[in-house]
């Protein structure tokens, strides 16, 4: 989950919600692929945080803060169940989703290599599947890097909405270089102009509309901690739902 504080609660984005807004993102760009590698592209983005852990049941506490209140992703610790079974959902939809995912997962835990061997095994044999997909499916790393580099792009891009990260007063934050080939020469950066509304300028503009609506689900907790993950559990079924939305647009 992301978890936001808010002045009475907590307001919660599943992580599957934000993997949706970032293939939005993606959706968005001047496709540079084939329609089948396109499709696959997006397919990639919109399941990058599938096969997340069940915590709902039985007084747990996996989807809990020590003092109960519900733990931000960035709280949790890695699970190598969850990074393999992302990976295995994606084998059957094909080596070129599976490889745009593996990617995804050792840009994320590389480094946490020797930390434990099972994790440090695991990320050699994403190497190696890495390495064999890519000569099968007769790519060059250029190409794929270009390819993975938008996945990343838009998933860094929806974390900033997603987390409300971007500084107050108009600031500009940094998303991520853009994918190779495109010709922007400095990274994109984001912002969001001071003043009422939910205009956010991108810089430079990459995207094929001269504006593009993006939005994003949102469960509204009014309550600060929980027993366990069965209370939190029952609390999100019964919470409002608010939808984030957005209008990104150019300098």
């Amino acid at each position: 989950m992301i978890v936001n504080p808010t002045p009475t609660g907590w307001q919660i984005v599943y992580q599957q919600a934000h993997a949706l807004l970032a293939a939005q993102l993606a959706w968005a760009w001047p496709p540079f692929l084939p329609p089948d590698r396109w499709v696959g592209l997006l397919a990639a983005t919109a399941q990058h945080d599938d096969e997340q852990a069940a915590w709902h049941g039985r007084g747990g506490h996996h989807g809990l803060t020590p003092v109960g209140a519900p733990a931000n992703f960035t709280q949790q610790e890695f699970s190598i169940e969850q990074a393999a079974g992302v990976l295995h959902a994606a084998r059957f939809q094909g080596r070129w989703r599976s490889l745009l995912t593996s990617l995804h997962l050792s840009t994320l835990y590389e480094p946490l290599r020797g930390s434990r061997p099972a994790t440090t095994a695991f990320l050699d044999e994403l190497h190696a599947s890495q390495a064999r997909w890519t000569k099968e499916l007769r790519l060059t790393k250029t190409q794929v890097r270009q390819a993975y580099d938008l996945l990343h792009w838009c998933d860094r891009l929806s974390l900033i909405l997603c987390r409300h990260e971007m500084p107050e007063m108009g600031r500009a934050v940094e998303i991520y270089p853009a994918p190779l080939g495109h010709g922007h020469r400095a990274a994109h950066v984001v912002r969001q102009p001071a003043g009422p509304g939910t205009k956010v300028v991108v810089s430079p503009w990459p995207f094929a509309a001269n504006e593009l609506a993006v939005s994003v689900e949102a469960q509204q907790l009014q309550q600060l901690q929980f027993r366990d993950d069965a209370a939190l559990a029952a609390a999100l079924h019964q919470s409002p739902i608010e939808t984030l939305s957005w209008t990104l647009r150019a300098e």
